[in-house]
């Protein structure tokens, strides 16, 4: 959720006056990065992960389950733990850090330092998420848990979802119907951000989810928990006035979206130049990972009709204005803008000669000062049109203590808008006075249930990362069609039920197998084969600073961008199309091939990609099928579509045992899954 600075907030009214000061003096600071580090090289692989969590608190008695809003005693509980820890061992690197988020239920965790290129870092992922894990648990009350869900079922159902119960009427940043302004963070920066775009907007956020209509689901479906009567805000007239829709699950606030949980991986690259070429890669990859993940089909107390989070987080914090989403002609606005500031990459931004202009073919308006301004400054055309298409956006929060800044020794500016464009990847400069280089975010998956799960995912994103740049693999397609597919990877049981669009031909011309790209040294670059013996050296770690594979020095002939992708499936995608497509989980087990593994290692990290194989044949079920299968088949379930809290208690009970190994579910996990200490 970005930095949590300390001062006063400024209320909209006030903060939009300092938006143009903002997005200068932002521009400024990136402009200072640049010209100290646009030739920054030769940094190592360094690598982690972002995991949240929801405490939830159990009412056996009552057969109950809430969420704790305990978030600020949990987190300094955890903050003197791992100090002393920390102070017992002598270091801190070993040591976890807890983080806030914008749910006062909610837990951030990080590892206390990335992971490197090292073989064995690999294999200390998921021990690293069980320990923070059993290290949240141990100091959370007994009848408390952190899980790593989605989505809460039966967050807003009016009645006692929390603990402790607080009242919606309360809600005086969102103006919620169901959500109370205790649910929020208390942190300055939260209520202002929900304030602020609500106000920006001119209206609440409107989020509906289309509902799975069941057999006895009434038709048209015109929620009755939605308090329609209500007269707090001026805003609570908009769910009767059309806002809420009918046979949709509707919600209204920022806390429904920014209350979901995820699992993203951060990949520091050799040099901005690699960094841009892994961005570019990895967007057509993003809907294909939150398709996998899908973990998320209950909402508001109902089943519905999606399997993930993304489209709620994407409306829960869209700030556009009426004439922003092109309901109304352009006047007090200068845009209308495609997408909410939550939303899928609209640019590719590398230099490579993969990259063809054709596939940058959805609107992506910019901000033309702003490139212009970075044009000049001697900075490329695709990344000045990444950055000034960024800097259409306002800045949703502004302390009035930080207004007046630093330009060449702080970033806060750059990045008020950078880190509120939460898109499926994000593109990262150094920080101002920082050790750390050119970055990679990885931000679609949604988060498992168990560390099992996420480590195998994160693992899978690291060691597909490698793959693309050992073997110079061209995933491009026309954005366009990741859009698409972001939308289709968001229906019910994607995986099973849509193709995806995905390129044909992944290798460069006259490649047509992955073959191994030089090994880089201090030096250079040195043949792959050991001169001795001819056989192929094995790499002894991770690593970054891959070299590109050179275009033709005769040039080639390039088909129409329409016959370079076809529509696949997701077991096609991974686990390949015959001899026409090699598929991604192939090309990882070839780049593991290069890797000097032990036997036993290899068997860890081969136990990681048979979760995903079985998951896209369909052997293994998504934690969203699960669910929605569960409910589906409880005895209490009245086919009505409705979750309701001996439902919500049961699930959360069994999803509790299913992660700690103490319930079977062969149609989810392997049947040899055991959590590790």
């Amino acid at each position: 959720m970005g930095l949590l600075a300390l001062g006063t907030p400024l209320p909209w009214d006030e903060a939009k006056r300092y938006a143009d000061h903002v997005r200068t003096h932002g521009i400024t600071q990136f402009l200072h990065i640049w010209d100290r580090l646009k030739d920054r090289c030769g940094d190592e692989l360094m690598w982690g992960d972002e995991i949240e969590y929801m405490v939830i608190k159990f009412d056996n008695d009552d057969r109950n389950a809430k969420l704790s809003l305990r978030q600020t005693e949990i987190l300094e509980k955890l903050k003197t733990i791992t100090n002393d820890i920390a102070s017992d061992r002598g270091e801190t690197d070993s040591v976890p850090t807890f983080h806030p988020e914008y749910g006062r239920f909610m837990l951030e965790s990080t590892p206390g330092s990335p992971y490197t290129g090292a073989l064995a870092d690999l294999l200390s992922v998921e021990p690293d998420m069980r320990y923070r894990r059993n290290l949240a648990r141990k100091y959370l009350k007994a009848n408390e848990i952190p899980f790593t869900l989605t989505s809460f079922p039966r967050l807003g159902v009016p009645g006692e979802f929390m603990e402790p119960f607080c009242d919606p009427a309360d809600a005086v940043s969102s103006h919620s119907l169901f959500l109370p302004e205790q649910i929020t963070n208390p942190h300055a920066r939260f209520p202002t951000l929900t304030a602020n775009i609500r106000r920006r907007r001119g209206s609440k956020v409107a989020i509906n989810l289309p509902l799975f209509i069941d057999e006895n689901t009434p038709r048209p479906f015109i929620d009755p928990t939605i308090p329609w009567e209500r007269n707090l805000y001026a805003e609570d007239h908009e769910a009767k006035d059309g806002a809420a829709l009918p046979d949709h699950i509707y919600m209204d606030a920022m806390g429904f979206g920014m209350g979901c949980c995820c699992l993203q991986i951060t990949f520091q690259a050799c040099n901005v130049t690699e960094a841009r070429r892994l961005y570019d890669a990895l967007v057509p990859v993003a809907p294909l990972m939150l398709a996998l993940t899908a973990a998320s089909p209950l909402w508001r107390g109902y089943v519905a009709d999606v399997d993930c989070r993304w489209d709620v987080v994407s409306a829960s914090v869209d700030d556009r204005t009426e004439e922003e989403r092109g309901l109304k002609p352009l006047q007090e606005n200068r845009f209308q803008i495609p997408k909410s500031r939550y939303a899928s990459v609209s640019l590719y931004l590398s230099e490579h000669w993969f990259n063809r202009p054709e596939y940058n073919d959805v609107y992506a308006p910019h901000d033309e000062a702003i490139f212009e301004r970075l044009r000049e400054h001697g900075i490329d055309k695709l990344l000045s049109k990444h950055i000034s298409h960024l800097f259409i956006r306002d800045p949703l929060v502004v302390f009035s203590e930080t207004i007046d800044q630093d330009d060449a020794n702080s970033n806060d500016h750059f990045e008020n808008i950078q880190s509120t464009n939460w898109q499926t990847l994000r593109f990262k400069p150094p920080p101002v006075n920082s050790p750390i280089g050119w970055r990679v975010e990885f931000r679609s998956m949604e988060v498992q249930i168990t560390d099992f799960e996420n480590a195998a995912f994160a693992v899978f994103v690291v060691l597909l990362s490698r793959a693309i740049l050992n073997f110079n693999l061209n995933l491009y397609i026309p954005i366009s069609k990741v859009d698409e597919n972001m939308a289709r990877a968001q229906r019910r049981d994607a995986l099973h039920t849509q193709k995806f669009y995905f390129r044909k031909d992944v290798f460069p011309p006259g490649s047509t197998s992955a073959t191994p790209t030089p090994s880089a040294t201090s030096s250079g670059y040195s043949s792959p084969i050991d001169g001795t013996n001819g056989v192929p050296r094995k790499e002894k770690k991770l690593r970054n600073c891959y070299p590109e594979a050179p275009a033709p020095e005769n040039g080639f002939r390039r088909t129409p961008v329409e016959q370079e992708y076809e529509e696949m499936t997701l077991a096609e995608i991974m686990n390949g199309k015959g001899n026409a497509f090699p598929g991604l989980l192939s090309l990882v087990v070839a780049y593991l091939d290069t890797l000097d593994f032990d036997e036993t290692a290899r068997q860890k990290i081969d136990a990681y990609l048979d979760l995903i194989r079985r998951r896209t044949s369909g052997s293994l079920k998504t934690a969203a099928t699960w669910m929605r299968e569960f409910v589906r088949s409880h005895p209490g379930y009245k086919f009505d579509s409705v979750v309701s809290q001996e439902i919500n208690y049961d699930l959360v009970v069994a999803l509790d045992e299913i992660e700690r190994g103490t319930r079977k579910a062969e149609d989810f996990l392997p049947a040899d899954y055991r959590p590790k200490a």
